[in-house]
């Protein structure tokens, strides 16, 4: 889609997303480093929102709210949804916090109550533990997640056969929306004369760690 050509090409002015030698936390060499954090300044952000807003559309997911997981999901969840509400589209909004707090109004989750249909926000999906945790809160709600939606999908295996991703579509029953997945980068690496250089060497990664089959 348009919107992902877009985002990656956004991901890689920002320096969001570098090529070169990375080593993952699962210890692999990747060719490709992508850091969500570097969308740090109001025009970037607002943009990586906005594409959120599009993948969100674009997906048409039944949702009634959105909930984003502390930390870097609580400024994604409020500018998504001013992004949604700029496009006649206004949805409540929560996050949680790590510590609860004790006065004031207590608790863990701040924003709208969770009700409904409720639709994660997180960058990426590495171990699962953030929508774990996620799931949890909604449940112990009495909501239901609706899915979840990240930056990029990197379509890699854990420790089995499965993505991260697939891992979370198959434990809680529910879609998983990236803006872009490693598939993008590749077609968008593979029409850029300034990055095609690093072309071959993000392909034969996907051929030693991707997946089998996108699901």
């Amino acid at each position: 889609m348009d919107f992902s050509r877009d985002f990656i090409a956004l991901a890689c002015e920002k320096g969001v997303l570098r090529f070169g030698s990375f080593v993952t936390k699962a210890g692999r060499n990747s060719p490709y480093f992508f850091n969500a954090g570097l969308f740090d300044d109001g025009r970037s952000f607002r943009a990586l929102t906005g594409y959120y807003a599009r993948a969100i559309s674009a997906a048409g997911v039944p949702f009634d709210m959105l909930f984003g997981p502390a930390y870097k999901g609580i400024p994604l969840v409020a500018g998504t949804a001013i992004r949604l509400a700029e496009d006649g589209l206004n949805v409540p909004f929560a996050f949680n916090r790590k510590e609860a707090k004790d006065h004031g109004e207590g608790g863990t989750l701040i924003g709208a109550p969770l009700a409904g249909k409720v639709l994660i926000l997180d960058d990426v999906i590495s171990a699962g533990t953030s929508v774990r945790e996620s799931v949890d809160i909604i449940r112990a709600a009495g909501a239901q997640p609706a899915g979840v939606v990240i930056a990029l999908d990197r379509m890699e295996r854990g420790k089995g056969v499965l993505s991260a991703v697939q891992e979370v579509q198959e434990s809680f029953d529910i879609p998983v929306i990236a803006v872009a997945t490693l598939e993008d980068l590749i077609a968008y690496l593979a029409d850029s004369p300034e990055l095609a250089a690093n072309l071959d060497a993000v392909k034969a990664y996907r051929e030693t760690y991707g997946i089998s089959t996108p699901r």
